[in-house]
């Protein structure tokens, strides 16, 4: 039986083909209910990313996340 991929995995291999993702898509695409915590989840991992407040087209606010790449593992290790 294959494994299916976890929240986390899916993010990981969707920032491997673009850069960004906000909660509306994370939630259509995914089914990723709290995006910020799965967020939080790939930080204690060691991976980075920027957030920015923007607002749609009707003035709605959200959040988008970019994606910055994974610390260096002496890095992770100092912070340990």
């Amino acid at each position: 039986m294959a494994k299916t991929a976890t929240q986390t995995e899916m993010l990981l291999r969707h920032f491997s083909i673009t850069p960004s993702i906000s909660g509306v898509e994370a939630g259509a695409i995914y089914r990723i209910r709290s995006l910020h915590r799965r967020i939080l989840d790939l930080e204690a991992q060691g991976y980075k990313f920027h957030r920015e407040l923007r607002k749609d087209a009707t003035g709605q606010r959200y959040m988008r996340y970019f994606f910055k790449g994974r610390e260096a593992a002496s890095t992770q290790q100092v912070a340990a």
